[in-house]
């Protein structure tokens, strides 16, 4: 299944040119090993009008399957991905998020510190990652599994539900 993802980086320091943003990048390269295209990548400052600004827009074009964000999601005062993602979702995916947290725990316990969030617009997955390119790829790597799923779900492809018959016990 062909994939088509849009990657946001939310930074200031990136977005100011102080630092070079290396998540979106990283996550890029992890998106492309996996058989799947990377359509769109944008780099934008912590500001809670242009995430919801450019998460909208880029939904609603119908062109991407799945938003990748990386940043915002830490308790910083700046950090307001997950709120601004809430803002602009038509539904909750909050197992994504949880899988995330429960695998990043198995890694540091500085993962229960994430905010993200995860849900659908319309009909495209938004899905937020750490602004950390370690945490943004070990994070893309927990949920990449179910992606393909997920996106013949929202895409309502009749053969979605195939792999879910399963023989009760006896």
């Amino acid at each position: 299944m062909r994939i088509k993802f849009a990657i946001l980086t939310i930074s200031d320091r990136s977005s100011q040119g102080i630092r070079e943003d290396r998540s979106g990048p990283v996550l890029q390269q992890a998106v492309t090993d996996s058989g799947w295209e990377v359509c769109q990548t944008g780099l934008i400052p912590d500001e809670y009008s242009e995430i919801t600004g450019r998460l909208s827009d880029w939904a609603d074009t119908g062109k991407y399957n799945v938003i990748l964000t990386t940043g915002g999601t830490g308790f910083s005062p700046r950090d307001v991905t997950p709120e601004a993602t809430k803002e602009v979702l038509d539904r909750n995916a909050p197992g994504l998020a949880e899988a995330m947290r429960q695998g990043s725990l198995m890694i540091t316990p500085h993962a229960m510190l994430s905010r993200a969030e995860a849900g659908i617009r319309k009909k495209t997955l938004i899905i937020n990652l750490p602004g950390s390119p370690k945490g943004a790829l070990e994070n893309f790597r927990i949920i990449a599994p179910v992606l393909p799923h997920a996106i013949q779900l929202l895409e309502d492809d009749s053969n979605a539900e195939k792999n879910h018959q399963r023989p009760l016990a006896a």
